[in-house]
């Protein structure tokens, strides 16, 4: 039997075993970076000899990447020697198995299907891309490895795929606008074409074109509104699939009174006509505040076609209300023809109803998103992005572009809070890295260059949020969680701007800078008192703060800032598998779960729950086959603790406003947005409702998707140790038999089609 078979048989053989005791996923990453190591060093190599190793060999790879035309030339010109002897060999044996195999399936640079490329060289590779405009490039890319190798802060996956390579595109999301003729329209399918080739995830506004049966004064005819075009974007995200890597991936977003808005609503259905369906893309309601008033109030809503009201696209707040109450006024006088009335309230059961069906449209709500930008004297926000994260400006002369990154915060805490000094180190690193990407970043489209260059915006997000409640021993369905999310997310945010103005007292200003709230001195958390002003009330947030918001904006005064917008808290559902937290903001999916990407399926155990069971001596073979046998749930086992059960709840035993709370603790401080999934178990009409006006009352500027069943399952069968390793999860059997988008895993109920992000899905990392 040849050695590399060994190799390969104890990997699997100690995978089998994580179930038993997640010690096991770390044996099993060191069995894995063994074979990696003799794989690309040709050589059996002790990890005491890898601090020998790793210098010698770095140089090498950098010369043969340069040669194989993998790697940008300019990596040459540093200091190697020096960054070899900068890599950290003990921090190779950080990694659990998913993530170790993630980044040598999916990341690591390789030729002809042979890597050359090993962990620390891949993070130092990473950080040299992004110091190539640094004056002292060997210092700032030493600094940006430490804080990428110690899993402090992770950048998104197309930066850590093409950061150093002679193909930099580096940023994630693309937002766009298309306009009401032929030519807008076109020009914004090949626009989708040319950046879902190199880029990641898209958002699309598609409010201004016309509505079906609107008069077409070329032709004398009627238009055959949104719907056809959709379909055209639907099949071009499929065709150009991203470099081969992965689909693209689109979201299309229609406001509430677009007159197309009911079929809108359909275009996710599995019945009807396929012409007017789009399976393979996602789609978002852009609702105004007074369409959530005519609900509340039990009010009329009027639908029509932007052909006959053009100006309502690009107004918001009360110049919008009266605007749009102006046109009401004109229809009663018989002056517009073309429209729709209905209660709003039988609008917004469709919304729900819809959304419940087939997870789509999402709710996102224009007002929140608008009066709370920064950028508002620059220009509209007319849509999100993919993941609901970003709110930018786009117009027919600026397509948006994001850069993303997180911070790890459960690397944060000290001492039962979060660590001050440490998180404003590395949120300091993280902006400077960011912002560097806006300058490094190769861009396919015009527009999106002129952009991201005029306004810098970037998004700092969060993961492991999950991992900080565990080790505080903090239900997620408490008020001291609720602390713990506001006071952690104004930490960041906090640090977050402070670094943004030290950038522009170094690298200067942004040049849209004048006339943007920055400038005015309205900091984010001051602008929940202009939503509550636009709306007339219907705010109802906390608005506690500890840090010293007056220094910010001081200081803010004198520097400016560097980035028009500064946080959006993304999915993170590829980058957190990496360093092995739970993703983002999310609560656990289980506690015993099985995750299925490109790899294949890997084992997932609560090692926090594990520890405490140990304690208490009831981890053994009949929990194993309990938390399998209830989708890895404690509710149903009676010998586990009641304090256990509540601290390791799963996503679908928390109430969803519990959700909502938290994401509206850390929206007030947030310039952009965050990527907030709703989970419902037994979920009703009556429950919808509550939820989603909820969110609006709380500020929420966007809500991502509706799950109303859990997203990962674990095996269920009594078969023999290690089989949960061998048969695939429910989840991804039910993905190959169905047509998938790029954000997609379907579930059982209470529609096959309900899509999810990366979290579960092995083709996606359109945000991160």
């Amino acid at each position: 039997m040849p050695i590399d078979e060994v190799f390969k048989a104890a990997i699997l053989a100690a995978r089998t075993l994580i179930e038993k005791d997640p010690a096991y996923t770390r044996a099993t990453a060191r069995l894995l970076l063994h074979t990696i190591r003799k794989e690309i060093l040709g050589r059996e190599t002790t990890q005491a000899q890898m601090g020998e190793a790793y210098p010698e060999y770095f140089p090498r790879f950098i010369k043969q990447g340069i040669g194989a035309e993998l790697l940008d030339e300019k990596l040459a010109q540093f200091d190697l020697a020096r960054l070899g002897a900068a890599l950290k060999p003990e921090r190779d044996l950080q990694f659990d198995y998913l993530g170790l195999q993630t980044l040598y399936d999916r990341y690591f640079l390789h030729i002809d299907d042979v890597r050359i490329e090993m962990p620390q060289a891949f993070f130092m590779r990473v950080a040299m891309g992004l110091s190539l405009n640094e004056i002292d490039r060997e210092a700032r890319a030493i600094e940006f490895y430490d804080v990428l190798s110690t899993f402090d802060f992770m950048s998104s996956t197309p930066t850590l795929f093409n950061s150093g390579t002679r193909r930099s595109q580096l940023s994630s999301c693309y937002l766009t606008t298309v306009a009401d003729d032929l030519d807008g329209i076109y020009e914004a399918l090949k626009e989708n074409a040319l950046l879902s080739k190199f880029a990641g995830g898209l958002g699309n506004d598609w409010t201004r074109v016309r509505a079906l049966g609107s008069y077409i004064k070329g032709t004398n005819g009627k238009s055959q509104g949104v719907v056809p075009f959709l379909k055209v974007v639907n099949d071009t995200a499929v065709a150009v699939n991203q470099g081969g890597k992965r689909k693209g991936a689109v979201c299309a977003y229609l406001e509430a009174w677009h007159l197309d808005i009911e079929e809108f609503l359909e275009l996710r259905k599995n019945t009807g006509d396929d012409r007017r369906r789009t399976h393979d893309m996602n789609t978002a309601n852009w609702i105004p505040d007074l369409f959530m008033k005519r609900v509340i109030e039990g009010g009329n809503w009027t639908l029509f076609s932007p052909s006959t009201c053009p100006d309502l696209h690009d107004k918001f707040g009360r110049a919008f209300e009266e605007a749009y109450t102006a046109y009401e006024a004109k229809v009663d006088r018989g002056e517009i023809k073309l429209f729709k009335r209905m209660p709003a309230k039988d609008l917004w059961r469709r919304m729900l109803s819809m959304l419940f069906e087939t997870g789509h449209p999402w709710i996102t709500f224009k007002d929140a998103c608008n009066v709370r930008s920064p950028q508002q004297h620059a220009g509209v926000v007319h849509s999100s992005n993919l993941c609901t994260e970003i709110t930018l400006n786009t117009s027919d002369t600026e397509i948006a572009v994001c850069n993303l990154g997180s911070v790890n915060l459960a690397q944060h805490l000290a001492d039962g809070a979060i660590d001050q000094d440490k998180l404003k180190k590395t949120v300091s690193t993280a902006m400077r890295m960011l912002d560097n990407v806006i300058d490094i970043n190769y861009y396919s489209v015009k527009k999106a260059r002129d952009s991201n260059l005029r306004h810098r915006p970037v998004g700092l997000g969060i993961m492991g949020f999950q991992d900080c409640l565990y080790r505080l021993r903090l239900p997620y369905a408490s008020v001291e969680a609720m602390e713990f999310a506001d006071r952690s997310m104004e930490a960041v945010c906090y640090h977050a701007y402070w670094a943004s103005t030290e950038l522009a007292a170094e690298r200067g200003r942004y040049t849209s800078f004048r006339g943007s709230l920055w400038d005015r001195g309205v900091l984010p958390p001051d602008s929940i008192d202009l939503l509550a002003q636009e709306r007339g009330g219907y705010v109802e947030v906390d608005r506690s703060g500890t840090l010293d918001w007056g220094a910010l904006r001081q200081r803010i005064a004198a520097n400016g800032m560097r980035n028009s917008n500064c946080v959006a808290i993304a999915p993170t559902a590829t980058i957190s598998n990496i360093i092995g937290v739970d993703a983002s903001i999310e609560p656990s999916f289980g506690n015993l779960s099985v995750k299925s990407n490109l790899s294949g399926e890997f084992t997932v155990v609560n090692e926090y729950l594990v520890r405490d069971l140990k304690k208490l001596g009831l981890w053994d073979d009949v929990m194993v086959m309990d938390l399998k046998h209830f989708d890895g749930s404690l509710r149903p086992i009676d010998r586990v603790p009641e304090e256990l059960k509540r601290l390791y709840a799963t996503a679908f035993e928390i109430d969803a406003s519990w959700l909502v709370e938290a994401g509206a603790r850390r929206q007030k401080w947030i310039d952009q947005a965050q990527s907030l999934n709703i989970y419902m178990a037994g979920a009703s009409g009556k429950k919808l409702d509550e939820i989603y006006k909820l969110a609006w009352l709380r500020g929420l500027k966007t809500t991502y998707y509706l799950r109303t069943t859990s997203a990962t399952y674990a095996e269920k069968s009594t078969v023999a140790p290690g089989a949960l390793n061998a048969v695939p999860s429910a989840a991804s059997t039910s993905a190959a038999s169905s047509a998938s988008t790029a954000m997609a895993e379907p579930v059982a109920e209470p529609a096959s089609d309900i899509k999810f992000c990366s979290i579960d899905n092995p083709d996606c990392e359109a945000c991160q």
